[in-house]
């Protein structure tokens, strides 16, 4: 016979305090797990959105990001007439070759300071990231020493609305235009004209160069041709989304282990509490036990019983934290990425893969923590267990 669902419930209605509190020690584990998780997934999500399947960037070979990185006008210009580059109505070529470095700024508020990546672009460069979107104010002219700031960058940082001044690489450069970039690591940049960062900043080569493909099944013969081109062995080609991907594994990874050792001394604790209330149950239910033992029930069932009770409250207390974690997903925060040195803003970002590991995580605690006692109570001698009534 089985033991009716009926009477697990009863029993853990009765302990109402100490299930409360098992379930809001896994529920924290749980909370704390899926917030590593999802701030990890935010991270790469952010720097993954910064690229697009169609547009390729070229970098110096083994370079780990474009400050590493220089790529010459020759080459950008011999890059630009390859037939696998997307063309306008007038010819040119849907490319822009940039310039990346990094200036120093206060935040709002206090007076840290945060490392912000200024991007030097060509005309052209609006055209080949649609995402991008002027929404405040107007597009920088070339050549002036004019820029636009990422919605990030006017949130968070003094001096970065429009018609103020940011002073560096030796002039002052006036805001036009704020930009949005749909959450993407663009939206932690400022952006210029590249020529003219490039005489600011003494840069005799660009640093990268990014340019749009006429589709996207044209990559492999666009780096067929990059390889066989004797000029242009010093640079490799990746796919945009490919490259700043890898942009953020390093950090991500770091997260991901940081936090995980973290959850992990935390769930002991949830496990013994667990275990705890567990054997606490199953000594104040001994005479229950031998009753069920003596009217027939199984071993199997009591362990079944006393194992499920462990883990309702695993579930329970795994969807609440769960559920906490989600309301991680209004917040943006933002920290050095290592990949680029600078700063970058994200949020938390809440994925089917994150709810269900982080559901299956407090089961597996609920398990570790029921499955003694479980097995304690299915093994008790009913005679000893009637004699303690």
């Amino acid at each position: 016979m089985k033991i009716p669902l009926s009477y697990s419930y009863r029993n853990l209605w009765q302990r109402r305090l100490t299930s409360v509190l098992t379930m809001g020690g896994i529920g924290l584990v749980v909370f704390v797990f899926a917030a590593v998780l999802m701030l990890a997934n935010g991270l790469r999500e952010t720097l993954v959105a910064t690229g697009r399947e169609d547009n390729v960037v070229v970098v110096r070979k083994s370079a780990q990001s474009e400050m590493m990185s220089a790529v010459s006008r020759e080459s950008a210009s011999v890059i630009a007439s390859f037939p696998e580059v997307e063309t306008m109505a007038s010819g040119t070529a849907l490319s822009s070759s940039e310039v990346s470095v990094i200036i120093n700024l206060l935040k709002i508020g206090s007076n840290d300071m945060g490392n912000v990546t200024v991007r030097g672009v060509a005309p052209e460069g609006l055209m080949i990231r649609p995402q991008v979107r002027i929404v405040e104010g107007r597009s920088f002219q070339t050549g002036t020493s004019e820029i636009i700031v990422g919605a990030s960058i006017h949130g968070r940082f003094q001096g970065c609305s429009i018609g103020q001044t940011l002073r560096f690489g030796g002039r002052d450069w006036t805001i036009t235009g704020v930009f949005d970039g749909q959450k993407s690591g663009y939206d932690s940049e400022v952006w210029g004209d590249s020529d003219q960062l490039m005489q600011a900043f003494n840069r005799p080569v660009f640093s990268s160069m990014a340019l749009r493909l006429r589709s996207v099944g044209d990559f492999d013969a666009f780096k067929a041709r990059m390889a066989s081109e004797p000029r242009l062995q010093q640079l490799e080609t990746k796919r945009e989304k490919l490259f700043f991907a890898e942009q953020s594994e390093t950090m991500a990874a770091f997260i991901r282990i940081l936090g995980l050792v973290i959850t992990i001394i935390f769930s002991f604790g949830a496990v013994i509490g667990a275990m705890i209330t567990m054997y606490a149950s199953v000594a104040n239910r001994t005479a229950e036990i031998g009753t069920l033992r003596a009217l027939g029930f199984k071993r199997r069932s009591i362990l079944s019983a006393f194992l499920f009770e462990a883990l309702f409250l695993s579930g329970i207390g795994g969807g609440v934290g769960l559920l906490l974690s989600s309301g991680l997903q209004f917040i943006t925060i933002s920290t050095i990425n290592f990949g680029s040195f600078s700063e970058v803003a994200f949020g938390f970002t809440l994925s089917p893969s994150i709810a269900l590991n982080s559901m299956l995580f407090s089961l597996f605690m609920g398990v570790v923590g029921g499955f003694i006692p479980a097995v304690r109570a299915s093994r008790m001698n009913i005679i000893t267990a009637l004699r303690s009534t």
